[in-house]
């Protein structure tokens, strides 16, 4: 067993490495590019939505207030009818990229946490690279993917997004693996 306290070394270094990794991964490398398509006549859209001043949140539409409503044939037309829609409203103007990058940040750190903490327990001080890497990259990149697939499965994210964010997973996990198996305390 490896106490947490001696692995934050690998920690931090390994959260600065996915820092960095993932600003090049989505400066650099192309397949994140259209993700999100612009819907059909946007500023007729965005007019018409306006005047709701709809604050931030994510929204279901249409949206039953309860199972017997869900069971109404009104319901039911509303769902034939369309537009059927899960949507994200973000707050007003241009928003700076401090405040994600410091959370994103801190959500490889958290990761890194987890990771060692698995780690820790499974594999003594003195344990060699590969053994490491097995057990921190597994635990690295349940961190950094597997959420979003439950994202596809039940709110109809897109399979191309879902999978090159598992792809940027694995790759946030491999380097994390390989930081934790370069600095693993002997």
């Amino acid at each position: 067993m490896t106490e947490l306290s001696s692995l934050w070394l690998p920690i931090l270094v390994s959260a600065i490495t996915v820092f960095i990794v993932s600003s090049i991964v989505h400066m650099v490398l192309p397949w994140h590019k259209g993700e999100y398509p612009k819907i059909p006549d946007q500023d007729k859209v965005m007019d018409v939505l306006r005047p709701f001043n709809i604050p931030p949140g994510e929204y279901m539409v249409p949206r039953a207030g309860s199972m017997a409503e869900m069971k109404s044939q009104e319901y039911k037309d509303k769902l034939n009818k369309g537009p059927v829609m899960i949507v994200t409203v973000l707050p007003n103007g241009e928003r700076g990229m401090g405040k994600y990058f410091l959370l994103w940040f801190i959500y490889s750190i958290v990761v890194g946490i987890f990771a060692a903490y698995i780690a820790g327990r499974a594999l003594p001080p003195d344990a060699h690279y590969l053994q490491v890497f097995r057990f921190v990259g597994a635990s690295a990149f349940m961190g950094y993917s597997f959420a979003y697939w439950p994202m596809h499965i039940w709110y109809h994210k897109s399979f191309r997004s879902t999978l090159t964010s598992t792809i940027d997973g694995l790759i946030y996990a491999l380097f994390t693996a390989g930081v934790f198996g370069w600095l693993w305390p002997v």
